[in-house]
């Protein structure tokens, strides 16, 4: 499990990237790079990390899930995630 700060920071920057980014798509547009410097840098929607919606892990997370490939593998193996089952052949 993840440091709760560490998940509450990113669903910080997740927050902060949503309320700017409209005000970012219009100063981007009109080509105005010293006022788009001058938005919090969290308002970059780069910065937000993709964490597992179970555990907060950031590494590993298998995006079609948004889960990470520790639990995705949990949850195959117990049949818990529909149309996912183990390969063999």
């Amino acid at each position: 499990m993840a440091k709760k700060s560490w998940i509450a920071r990113n669903a910080k920057r997740k927050r902060t990237a949503e309320k700017y980014a409209l005000k970012r798509k219009e100063l981007k547009e009109a080509g105005d790079y010293e006022a788009l410097q001058k938005l919090p840098r969290d308002a970059s929607p780069t910065r937000i990390r993709q964490r597992c919606s179970l555990t907060g892990r950031s590494r590993g997370y298998v995006g079609k899930f948004g889960i990470s490939r520790i639990k995705f593998r949990e949850l195959a193996s117990v049949g818990k995630i529909p149309g996912v089952k183990k390969a063999s052949w």
